[in-house]
């Protein structure tokens, strides 16, 4: 088969579209013909590697599929041939306590498909049948690609973590970004106000058209001193923060006495520092999230399915440009998700 592959850590140039042999199934798995396979944030990391996360070498990266089952390993039951899915990014055991709460990322033995085992950047994918979702036609394969990690996260973020109530105020960080731009939908979808930040005069329409209810320009504006004077000093409820040390300091200033901060990333480096007066002296709660589950990310599958929260695609590219989609990634210079898109479905 065709994937992009790299044999060691680097810069874009280690990515190379060559043959590698076809994967396949074992008992439990399911191989899945990759129609279209998604960026995130985390590709770039990965490329460039992790201290302390062992990842296969060479290796293929992607973590958001949309594709057709081809094949079946034993034992694998409810799944056909032909089928159109979408593949649960987050891997795990499936019987340990974790996964009986439903909370698959806490499972000792998680993986993330396209970071501990290989991913979606190529023509096949292998998967565990447990983590197939069927999809309908109602959405493009790219649109179904763009959806799995950065909604399962938002979802998780917003609904399981933050409780997020009717009528309360939420911060959005970055909203061209994936995860922001289908967290400020699934934040209205649940009857809160929206505030979010762009960093370009071009985006803040797009953010608007989402929904967001006030949009501030971080590049010409303080966020934190918008955000007090938007809320007339009180703050908001919950802040959405993913960025890290670049926005955190602010997202602390942002949030209301008694409110919640809920972070699942760090774009912008993994330490910070803070006043821990500040934070028990206002009583403020954070949250760290790392995902979600199977069934969170079926919740929210069905809200798309309803058209009550749409897949914001930015820009196709073919498999074999993964390396110039992965620099646009890195500029910023997009709003929503980028795309590959890999093969047509084939008929049986």
């Amino acid at each position: 088969m065709k994937a992009v592959v790299f044999d060691h850590y680097g810069g874009l140039g280690v990515l190379r579209h060559r043959d590698v042999p076809t994967p396949r199934p074992r008992a439990g798995e399911v191989l899945i013909r990759v129609e279209a396979c998604a960026l995130n944030h985390l590709d770039l990391w990965v490329r460039q590697g992790l201290p302390g996360i062992p990842m296969p070498l060479p290796h293929i990266s992607g973590s958001d599929v949309c594709g057709t089952v081809e094949r079946l390993g034993a034992r694998v039951r409810g799944v056909r041939r032909g089928m159109r899915v979408v593949a649960a990014p987050g891997i795990a055991c499936g019987w340990c306590e974790f996964c009986r709460q439903d909370r698959d990322s806490l499972c000792a033995s998680f993986d993330i498909l396209g970071l501990q085992r290989q991913g979606g950047y190529a023509e096949y994918v292998v998967v565990p049948a447990r983590n197939l979702i069927p999809v309908s036609s109602q959405l493009s394969p790219v649109e179904w690609a763009s959806v799995p990690l950065v909604s399962l996260t938002a979802y998780h973020m917003l609904l399981t973590r933050g409780k997020l109530q009717r009528g309360e105020t939420v911060l959005i960080h970055a909203a061209g970004s994936g995860i922001g731009s289908i967290a400020i939908q699934l934040a209205k979808w649940r009857g809160a106000r929206v505030i979010t930040t762009v960093g370009s005069t071009a985006k803040i329409a797009k953010a608007r058209r989402l929904g967001a209810d006030h949009v501030i320009n971080y590049r010409t504006a303080d966020f934190a001193k918008a955000v007090r004077r938007l809320t007339q000093g009180r703050g908001v409820d919950l802040v959405f923060e993913h960025i890290g040390p670049a926005t955190w300091q602010g997202s602390l200033s942002s949030v209301r006495k008694g409110g919640r901060i809920v972070t699942c990333g760090a774009t912008s480096g993994p330490d910070i520092t803070m006043g821990l007066r500040y934070l028990f002296a206002r009583e403020v709660t954070i949250a760290g999230c790392y995902m979600g589950s199977v069934r969170e990310l079926r919740a929210v599958l069905r809200l798309i399915e309803t058209g009550a929260v749409k897949p914001v695609v930015d820009r196709v590219f073919p498999l074999r440009q993964a390396a110039a989609a992965q620099r646009m990634m890195a500029s910023r210079n997009h709003f929503g998700k980028l795309v590959l898109h890999v093969t047509e479905k084939q008929g049986h």
